[in-house]
């Protein structure tokens, strides 16, 4: 068994690579999610090390001087990283030309040629689930022998191996709690919603929803959710309350956790005695007994993707859930006492001026405590982006260029009557419509007064978010300069 890396690479300030189900981009605050799709292979592979850089401020160089201590270094790349990363692997090769490098993530299933050949420092390119596929690279086994895996043999030639079976019993994955603990500062990772410190984990892989937009289900993860025994789900819980005594919540990032009701209600009665906060991604269809016997068992927060303001956009990118189902479940969570962090994406099909009008007053309608706004995003392998490409809605002839030099998100996508620049800018707009009203000042006002850590915390936050705001603003500038 030769020494691997596990590496999510420096890239740009403040880039959270972790993002697993998409928008690996720049935030408008300070955050960072685990990678845990990297910490549960180093779980499986003795004498593993898992470098998280972003969040850690490591650099290049001190990338470097870490990485030419191993003989693999797997990195997790993504669309909008890919090239960032490329010039971190060729670092690696030229200070020690035998180490192999492997990439992974949602880009490298999607396009394994393209990413193969986007660099002559990758030997290999992992597709689909890839936990067992870099455990076996990393015991050294003939490249042409491992399922799931597409590599450059001694003439350069590209070569896909057979696909590799998705698993099945999740409980044969170990537990990623000692990995963090033993490569990871978790103080170091935030989410302006969350508690802090927080710890997320997943439960399950894949999601049965077909939103046309979400990366994972689409191309690693599936549309059947496979998951963890509740008990081992508990256990690992107690566990990590444990080991981390100062964490504050922990957060369960499937896809959809609330997927499997049955399942989900019993992780809530094993949780509940442990006396711990925990949060989750939810569909906004779960009714009002659900909602409080989650909170009576210590949840704290959804996370919940609403999308959108208009029924026909819903409808188009098949969300499966309606406005007014949306609104009857945020009321019985406002009822039930659980706080909300809702998302919502402009630039889907086919927004126009008066769409995005209507869904910010949707949004304020709903006034959840807090949200986050993005672009929509139509990375390789989704539905939305085949959509893009045969309705001739991608901006620029690289379809791969989803954020701007600085690391944030832009606009990719245009309609007939509303521009990139339009729908850009639109987002600005939504967050101080939405933000500047005395409900949500006074709800924030009040959590910092109830918690000194939380009132420096909101300090910061509003540093940043108004200095993410004026970079958009020189980003739009910018745009407009070059359309001139």
């Amino acid at each position: 068994m030769s020494r691997t890396l596990y590496l999510s690479p420096p890239s740009f300030d403040g880039f959270d690579g972790g993002a697993g189900a998409r928008y690996q981009a720049r935030r408008e605050v300070t955050s960072y999610w685990y990678p845990t799709w990297l910490a549960q292979p180093a779980a499986l592979t003795p004498d593993s090390k898992l470098l998280d850089c972003p969040p850690h401020g490591v650099d290049l160089a001190k990338c470097l001087a870490i990485a030419k201590d191993f003989d693999h270094v797997i990195i997790n790349t993504s669309t909008p990283s890919l090239k960032n990363d490329c010039k971190v692997a060729e670092a690696i090769k030229a200070q020690k030309p035998d180490t192999k490098i492997g990439f992974v993530g949602a880009h490298t299933m999607v396009l394994p040629t393209e990413t193969l050949k986007a660099s002559s420092a990758i030997d290999w390119v992992g597709r689909k689930e890839f936990d067992f596929t870099c455990k076996e690279v990393a015991e050294d086994r003939d490249l042409a022998t491992i399922a799931g895996l597409s590599y450059k043999d001694k003439d350069g030639k590209i070569k896909h191996n057979p696909e590799r079976e998705m698993i099945q019993d999740m409980d044969t994955l170990p537990w990623v709690a000692d990995v963090y603990k033993r490569d990871l500062q978790i103080e170091k990772y935030f989410i302006g919603y969350l508690l802090h410190p927080y710890i997320s984990m997943y439960t399950g892989r894949g999601c049965p929803a077909q939103c046309t937009f979400c990366l994972w289900p689409q191309t690693i993860g599936g549309h059947k959710y496979r998951v963890r025994s509740p008990q081992n789900v508990a256990d690992e819980m107690t566990y990590m309350k444990k080991i981390f005594p100062q964490v504050r919540e922990f957060f369960f990032d499937d896809d959809t956790f609330t997927a499997n009701l049955p399942r989900a209600r019993e992780i809530a009665k094993k949780l509940g005695p442990l006396g711990v906060h925990w949060s989750c991604n939810s569909r906004a269809n779960l009714d009002y007994d659900t909602i409080k016997s989650f909170k009576d068992n210590g949840l704290r927060l959804f996370l919940v993707g609403y999308e959108s303001g208009n029924d026909d956009i819903l409808t188009r990118i098949k969300k499966g859930v309606t406005m007014d189902e949306m609104r009857r479940f945020t009321k019985d969570c406002h009822r039930a006492g659980v706080v909300i962090h809702g998302t919502f994406i402009l630039g889907l099909p086919v927004e126009t001026q008066q769409s995005i009008e209507n869904t910010i007053n949707f949004a304020k309608d709903l006034d959840v405590f807090s949200l986050q706004v993005s672009l929509a995003a139509p990375y390789p392998g989704t539905e939305l982006y085949e959509m893009a490409r045969q309705n001739g809605w991608f901006v620029k002839k690289d379809k791969t260029d989803l954020i701007e030099s600085d690391g944030l998100q832009q606009s990719t996508l245009e309609y007939p009557g509303l521009g990139k620049d339009k729908i850009f800018e639109e987002v600005e707009r939504f967050y101080r419509a939405y933000f500047l009203r005395p409900k949500p000042i006074l709800r924030i006002i009040k959590t910092m007064l109830e918690d000194k850590d939380v009132f420096v915390r909101r300090c910061r936050e509003g540093y940043e978010f108004g200095r993410s705001m004026l970079d958009r603003r020189k980003d739009l500038a910018a745009s407009k300069a070059a359309a001139a």
